[in-house]
């Protein structure tokens, strides 16, 4: 294979309602979309996942251009490979800015199963032809919008319930919502809002019979993690803390997690979540595929990775209408009692739109030799 072009675009899609997490509020998502051309003219797909500002780790959808106009693109362009896992090797010189290899190695999996004649989830190995998903809630106004929310998703068929939390929107709120939901699956998140000196406060979550509190200490750690999982009864997931292979197998040694949420992007790539993925199946910890707000481009992805055999939690790949007015992709991802079918046609399954994705296009840059 060989890359001849690549389509960078500056994407703006407006979210149907604010999204707000301890981070702050979300009006729209703001991103890079990656186009990949090969020698035959096939086209292939990815976005990053990198926010506008550094608050879920220390990308940027603008370093991210940088990183792939000025480092990644042209380590690739008219270079022949046979897999896209070389290209991982090849961008092991630039370290860090794992969203934007990211991107672009997804861009060169999703030519590869093209040339393969087999969907994305088959050429990773994924074994599924259904995924359970869940929603992700963000911190509303009041608790009585948050219920009527938390309704509203149950009533689409939505398995697994995952709120927001941070100091003083927690344990009251979620006593709240287990009151009026008592069997409902529930997680929550905290996005590193609270510190170790908060774990009697956290203690008291146990008595809501949740999934697991995801990331409640510091994006990087996972030290403190591990001496707050020997306090709780209920499983920590570490979601920031985990960037390698090698992040995982610490943390699972140490016992900082009990469960893994595992973003493509934030890893670096498909090829290092593989590997995350069978670090996770070999120490018995389940894994799950966690949301970044992404267009149906990286929707797709989500979907392939998380038809992986250790993908055993309902992940936060919703459908497409509960986030966007109109997605850029067709057809639109859709849910069904609380699953989503993986594709099976070749690539990524969904054929971006071209007219939708120049309608939510702010500037685009093409890259040949």
């Amino acid at each position: 294979m060989r890359i001849k072009k690549v389509i960078l675009r500056q994407m703006c899609m407006p979210l149907l309602r604010p999204f707000t997490t301890s981070f702050g509020t979300m009006r729209d998502k703001r991103f890079v979309l990656v186009e990949a051309i090969d020698a035959n003219g096939a086209s292939g797909w990815a976005e990053s996942t990198a926010f506008p500002e550094p608050s879920y780790n220390e990308e940027t959808a603008a370093t991210n251009w940088h990183i792939l106009k000025d480092y990644l693109i042209p380590l690739v362009l008219e270079r022949d490979f046979s897999h896209p896992e070389e290209i991982g090797d090849w961008f092991r010189r630039i370290r860090g800015n794992r969203m934007a290899k990211s991107a672009f190695e997804g861009a060169c999996w999703d030519l590869y199963a093209q040339s393969q004649g087999v969907s994305l989830a088959k050429a990773i190995g994924g074994t599924k032809q259904a995924i359970e998903v869940g929603v992700s809630i963000g911190i509303k106004d009041s608790v009585g919008e948050l219920l009527a929310t938390i309704e509203d998703n149950i009533g689409k068929g939505y398995k697994r319930i995952k709120l927001k939390i941070q100091p003083g929107w927690d344990v009251a709120v979620i006593a709240a919502v287990r009151e009026r939901f008592p069997d409902v699956a529930l997680m929550v998140d905290a996005n590193s809002a609270y510190t170790l000196a908060d774990a009697e406060h956290l203690r008291q979550l146990d008595a809501y019979a949740l999934t697991m509190i995801e990331q409640p200490l510091a994006h990087d750690d996972l030290v403190d993690h591990r001496l707050l999982q020997q306090r709780l009864a209920t499983p920590i997931c570490l979601d920031e803390s985990i960037h390698s292979a090698e992040d995982a197998r610490k943390a699972i040694e140490l016992g900082s997690c009990r469960i893994v949420n595992l973003k493509i992007g934030r890893v670096g790539g498909i090829a290092e979540a593989i590997r995350v993925h069978e670090t996770c199946r070999a120490g018995g910890i389940p894994v799950w595929c966690g949301g970044m707000l992404e267009s149906g481009v990286g929707r797709a992805h989500n979907i392939a990775i998380s038809s992986l055999p250790q993908f055993t939690l309902p992940g936060d790949t919703a459908a497409s209408a509960n986030y966007w007015e109109e997605d850029i992709i067709d057809p639109e991802v859709t849910v069904t009692d609380g699953n989503i079918a993986v594709p099976s046609s070749p690539g990524l399954g969904f054929e971006p739109n071209r007219r939708k994705i120049d309608a939510r296009t702010t500037y685009m840059e093409a890259f040949a030799k």
